[in-house]
C-alpha cells in the first residue's frame, strides 16, 4: 500500500469532512476549502478519522490514493491552524509597504511594483524588509509568496532580492584583479 495514502487523517473537533460526488469539502473555524477527486479515490469518515481507499495496487491508483490523501489532510490543517510563508528582502533600498489593500515592493527597478493579494490571502508587513503571506490554502499560499519571490529572486553575488525565510542562497566568488 501507498505509505502516504494508508495513514488516517485525523479530524479535529469542529471540523466536518463531507464528499458529495467528486468533491469533498472541508469546513472548520477558520474558513471552508473543497477539492475535486478521482471517482477511483473513494472516502470514508468515521471515529474522528477519514481514510482513503483504492480499487486495485496498479501504480496509477497508488499514486492517486497517496495524492488525494496529502491534499485532504492539508485541507484540514488549513482549516484548523493555517498556512503561512515568511519572506525577507535584502539590498539597499528595497522594501515593501502597504498602501490600502494593496502592497507596494521597491526591488531596484524604475517603478515600484504593486500587488494585491488574492481572496484569502493575507500579507502582512512584519518590518519595511520582511513579510509574512498566510492563508487556509496551503497551495494559494505558497503561490503568492514564490509569485512575490520570483520580481527580484536572490543572486548569488551580494545575495541582494527577496527570498524565503531561512533559505540559503549560494554564494559566489565576485570577480579578481588580475595580476
Amino acid at each position: 500500500m501507498s505509505r502516504v495514502g494508508k495513514q488516517p487523517i485525523p479530524i479535529p473537533a469542529g471540523v466536518k469532512v463531507q464528499r458529495s460526488g467528486n468533491v469533498v469539502t472541508v469546513e472548520g473555524p477558520k474558513g471552508k476549502l473543497s477539492q475535486t477527486i478521482h471517482d477511483k479515490v473513494g472516502l470514508e469518515t468515521k471515529d474522528g478519522k477519514a481514510v482513503l481507499t483504492r480499487p486495485s495496487d496498479s501504480k496509477y491508483d497508488r499514486a492517486l490514493h497517496g495524492l488525494y490523501r496529502a491534499l485532504i489532510a492539508n485541507m484540514v490543517k488549513g482549516v484548523t491552524k493555517g498556512f503561512s510563508r515568511d519572506l525577507e528582502i535584502e539590498g539597499v533600498g528595497y522594501k515593501v509597504e502597504q498602501t490600502g489593500k494593496a502592497y507596494t515592493f521597491s526591488l531596484g527597478f524604475s517603478h515600484p511594483i504593486a500587488v494585491l493579494p488574492p481572496q484569502g490571502i493575507e500579507i502582512k508587513v512584519l518590518a519595511p524588509n520582511k513579510l509574512s503571506v498566510s492563508g487556509i490554502d496551503k497551495q494559494l499560499v505558497g503561490q503568492m509568496a514564490a509569485k512575490i519571490r520570483a520580481f527580484r529572486p536572490p543572486e548569488p553575488y551580494k545575495g541582494k532580492g527577496v527570498r524565503y525565510v531561512g533559505e540559503h542562497i549560494r554564494r559566489k566568488a565576485g570577480k579578481t584583479a588580475g595580476a
